[in-house]
């Protein structure tokens, strides 16, 4: 039961520093030193789309690696982040607007979130410490490159 109450505070913890940082974060816009990507209002709302849809996975992904469900998280990873994504959130057509350098950290990002996918499907098989931890070590590589992007660039 401690335990309970004790996970609980500190996800509410967790929950009002990342809302303390969004709101942070929205104050300081004109202070905002990453590069501006322009691109119409559509690619805007497209991308923003895309970056929720690879948070929400990313959720999704950490759900079912609580669950011990492996092959679940590696069929979300490789479907919403990994290169097998690419058509579904229409790459390409962003692309043209992003210098080249954030163009790599996004792929960058797909290739680490395909790596994910293998490692976590072995990992359902292999559970193992060392197993465990190659998995998680490639699910922080995603969100590595994630935030790599997102300190450098902006769109608004």
């Amino acid at each position: 039961m401690m335990t309970k109450k004790r996970n609980a505070k500190a996800l509410a913890a967790a929950g009002a520093t990342l809302l303390a940082l969004a709101v942070g974060s929205a104050t300081q816009a004109e202070d905002d030193t990453r590069e501006m990507v322009e691109m119409p209002t559509i690619m805007q709302e497209h991308m923003l789309g895309n970056m929720r849809d690879h948070v929400r996975a990313l959720e999704d992904i950490l759900a079912y690696l609580a669950d011990g469900r492996g092959k679940d998280a590696a069929d979300v990873a490789e479907a919403r982040l990994g290169l097998s994504s690419l058509d579904l959130h229409g790459a390409a057509h962003i692309a043209t607007f992003m210098p080249q350098p954030m163009q790599e950290a996004g792929t960058e990002m797909h290739r680490a979130a395909s790596r994910f996918a293998t490692l976590a499907t072995e990992a359902e098989v292999d559970m193992s410490v060392e197993s465990q931890q190659a998995l998680f070590g490639a699910l922080s590589e995603v969100t590595q490159a994630c935030n790599a992007c997102h300190a450098g660039y902006r769109i608004r």
